[in-house]
């Protein structure tokens, strides 16, 4: 298993612990930035940046993105712009949850302003470890995610 995380200046000092964390309980995790907390450091880079590692996988099962920023709104605008990423704002175990069974999330995408260390852990932890429940309907909702079609 292999996770990307990143965040913006407002994530920044959540990833770091967010990042140690994982580590600790033994979880690949590569950083993608942010690397310094300065208001420079938006959402875009670190966003594009795991949603680029991850498309660029050579596996797709156990290959996911935690992305941190103040409201978690920007991240996952962001990383929902790349085919094949589907990032969840997920605020609560529950959440998160639903997101990896009904959705097949990759990308999980936490609110450094409205949670705890304690409560992204525990999200974290549901979100990695959850299985996607591959019901044929949601194949069908997920996989048209990604059709190119021009709405007006």
């Amino acid at each position: 298993m292999k996770i990307y995380i990143g965040a913006d200046y407002k994530g920044f000092e959540a990833k770091k612990r967010l990042l140690a964390y994982l580590q600790e309980h033994g979880y690949d995790v590569v950083d993608v930035g942010s690397y310094q907390g300065t208001e420079e450091n938006d959402f875009n880079d670190p966003a594009i940046a795991a949603a680029l590692a991850i498309r660029g996988s050579k596996v797709s099962v156990g290959i996911f993105g935690i992305l941190i920023c103040d409201s978690a709104h920007g991240m996952t605008m962001q990383a929902n712009r790349f085919k094949g990423i589907r990032a969840a704002h997920c605020d609560s175990v529950e959440s998160a949850k639903l997101a990896r069974e009904h959705d097949d999330a990759n990308v999980l995408c936490l609110s450094a302003h409205f949670m705890n260390e304690k409560t992204m852990e525990k999200i974290a932890e549901a979100f990695i470890n959850t299985k996607f429940e591959a019901l044929e309907r949601r194949l069908k909702r997920i996989n048209r995610l990604d059709e190119r079609k021009d709405y007006d």
